[in-house]
């Protein structure tokens, strides 16, 4: 019983890490080198996903842009 719960465990072991190798190799799309923020405004922190990035500004909003065309996708007010 502990043999097959041993074997068991290192099969659930080499299967996550299988599925971390296999998605954190993907490639995604490259940044721009330059971000366009609004007259105005300054960037305090960034942080990006697959498919868009985002900036929070000094002026409390988060300006999400899309990560392949660079277009804004949604701008966000934080109170």
């Amino acid at each position: 019983m502990v043999t097959v719960l041993t074997a068991v465990m290192i099969c659930g072991v080499l299967v996550v890490v299988g599925l971390l190798v296999t998605r954190l190799q993907r490639d995604a799309p490259p940044l721009p080198d330059q971000i366009t923020l609004p007259e105005g405004v300054s960037a305090q922190a960034f942080t990006q996903a697959a498919d868009w990035y985002a900036v929070v500004t000094d002026n409390n909003e988060i300006l999400i842009y899309d990560r392949l065309t660079g277009a804004l996708r949604q701008t966000i007010r934080i109170d």
